[in-house]
């Protein structure tokens, strides 16, 4: 698709206004960008300058981000800033929590304007030895990030939640057993409800640690998690309910990861679920 195809698109699309404030606290509701994946990889400015005007106020970027110069990082901070859209977090590899790798990560973050830096995905884990590791490698990312004003997070997929043992122990369970207070569970709802885990009992069991959602639906039996946000199986008002009440939440995510149809229609899917969001916070 052209540049000027795509810009086309982008301009078409009706402007949904700017959503000052999610309906309980004046939570911000972004989007992650593997969203509109496809038009990120051909057009990153003209991709995000098309997600705020959709009434976006956040952006989390995934893990190609890191492969950005310096110059690359601060024309994306002056676009964010001129259409009024803030990146809050990022999803990384586990590179970006190794020696080596993190201080890159920390002047890209900082850069953009994000505090938190987000684990997308660990390397290959073996057992509950593997997964306390992880946690380890979290812990010390997390001590380095906070002398820069920055945390850590974890974000979950379906293997997280499924038991190792007899016992019924999880990895999400020994990862945020083992990990500071202040390492952010980032719970990916989709995955937890595709699993048979229960997303409330796993918030109000964590206080204050949900500081960061990503909104993705799933459909059993159905459209998997091509579903729209809010047109899935995920009951989201007692989720909203217990992230607001005890899990700390500062931001909610959506994030649409699969679906039919031409990568042109990625925004359009975004568009779609932002208006269901409104429907159902309004």
């Amino acid at each position: 698709m052209s540049r000027r195809g795509f810009l086309a698109l982008a301009g078409a699309l009706p402007f949904a206004g700017r959503l000052v404030a999610a309906a309980a606290g004046k939570i911000p509701v972004g989007l992650e960008l593997y969203s509109v994946r496809d038009l990120l990889k051909t057009d990153p400015m003209g991709t995000v300058r098309a997600v705020g005007k959709l009434g976006y106020e956040v952006v989390e970027f995934y893990a190609p981000y890191y492969s950005w110069t310096p110059q690359q990082a601060s024309d994306m901070r002056k676009l964010l800033d001129d259409i009024g859209v803030r990146c809050r977090s990022t999803h990384n590899s586990p590179a970006s929590f190794t020696p080596d790798g993190i201080q890159k990560a920390i002047d890209l973050n900082k850069t953009i304007g994000s505090t938190l830096l987000v684990m997308a995905s660990p390397a290959k884990v073996e057992g509950a030895d593997g997964w306390k590791a992880v946690a380890d490698q979290l812990n010390a990312a997390a001590d380095t990030l906070k002398a820069a004003g920055m945390s850590a997070g974890y974000h979950n997929h379906g293997s997280e939640w499924r038991a190792l043992d007899a016992n019924g122990q999880r990895p999400m369970d020994i990862l945020a057993a083992n990990t500071h207070e202040n390492v952010v569970l980032q719970l990916d709802v989709g995955t937890c409800v595709e699993e048979k885990q229960d997303p409330v009992a796993w918030i109000k069991a964590h206080p204050g640690r949900i500081k960061s959602m990503h909104c993705k639906d799933f459909q059993r039996g159905g459209k998997g998690y091509a579903a729209l946000f809010g047109e899935g199986d995920v009951q989201w008002a007692p989720i909203f309910a217990a992230a607001e009440s005890t899990g700390g939440i500062e931001c909610y995510l959506i994030e649409q990861e699969e679906g039919p149809g031409p990568a042109t229609e990625q925004l359009t899917r975004a568009q779609q679920c932002l208006a269901n969001w409104k429907k159902m916070r309004s």
